[in-house]
């Protein structure tokens, strides 16, 4: 190969990984900002600092994302409320029993959320929302009012399907939300407060909330 074409080739090299390199850098600084808006809360967390763990420059970060309350919606959407139509598909597709449906509800809510970073979005919710009022109605539109209607559309299967009684529905819903909450508060904060040789058990905890719960749900003799 000649020297020319040599360098050609090198410089066809050097600009297909700066465009790979600038393809990845919006999931780079999602995942980055949802670590230090985990660790330090929505307030105490810069921009800049989002930008340097990212490594990117502040300006590139703002290309992407043109605040940080954007960023902020970005890093929701992208754990949480962008999973909402798979969630519902799953739901659709579901064969079994709606007893097996909220015990598979709240098992995978464990796995894909629970388990995982993002949840540390809700315990920052519960912290700050007061002090950032538009950050709290764009989560409420975005996660909790599709959290509550799939919740909903899961106990009115059941109603439909003679296996669940259900006397006010509107309430019923936040009898599956609580424990969740609940149990993400326990991994970010209160968990702090437990006996150190006897840690709360995530899986034993929901298998123990789900069967509690569908004693309260399930006609006699539908389980």
């Amino acid at each position: 190969m000649s020297l020319s074409k040599l360098i050609g080739a090198k410089s066809d090299e050097v600009q297909a990984k700066r465009e790979r390199r600038k393809e990845a850098r919006p999931g780079e600084l999602l995942d980055a900002a949802l670590d230090l808006f985990v660790e330090k809360g929505f307030a105490a967390t810069r921009a800049e600092e989002v930008a340097a763990r990212a490594g990117v420059s502040k300006g590139t970060l703002f290309l992407y994302f043109p605040s940080k309350e954007e960023l902020f919606k970005a890093v929701v959407r992208e754990n949480i409320s962008g999973r909402f139509k798979e969630w519902n598909e799953e739901f659709q597709a579901f064969e079994g029993t709606t007893a097996d449906m909220v015990r598979y509800c709240m098992k995978v809510w464990w796995e894909r959320v629970g388990a995982t970073k993002a949840s540390g979005i809700t315990k920052l919710i519960i912290s700050e929302a007061r002090n950032f009022p538009d950050l709290a109605a764009f989560y409420q539109r975005e996660v909790i009012k599709p959290a509550q209607d799939l919740i909903r559309r899961i106990l009115q299967r059941g109603v439909d399907r003679g296996e669940f009684e259900v006397r006010d529905m509107e309430y019923a819903t936040f009898s599956i939300t609580a424990p969740m909450i609940f149990l993400i508060m326990m991994k970010h904060s209160l968990g702090a407060c437990m006996p150190q040789d006897h840690p709360l058990d995530p899986e034993r905890y929901i298998a123990s909330q789900v069967e509690t719960l569908l004693q309260g749900f399930c006609v006699r003799g539908k389980k």
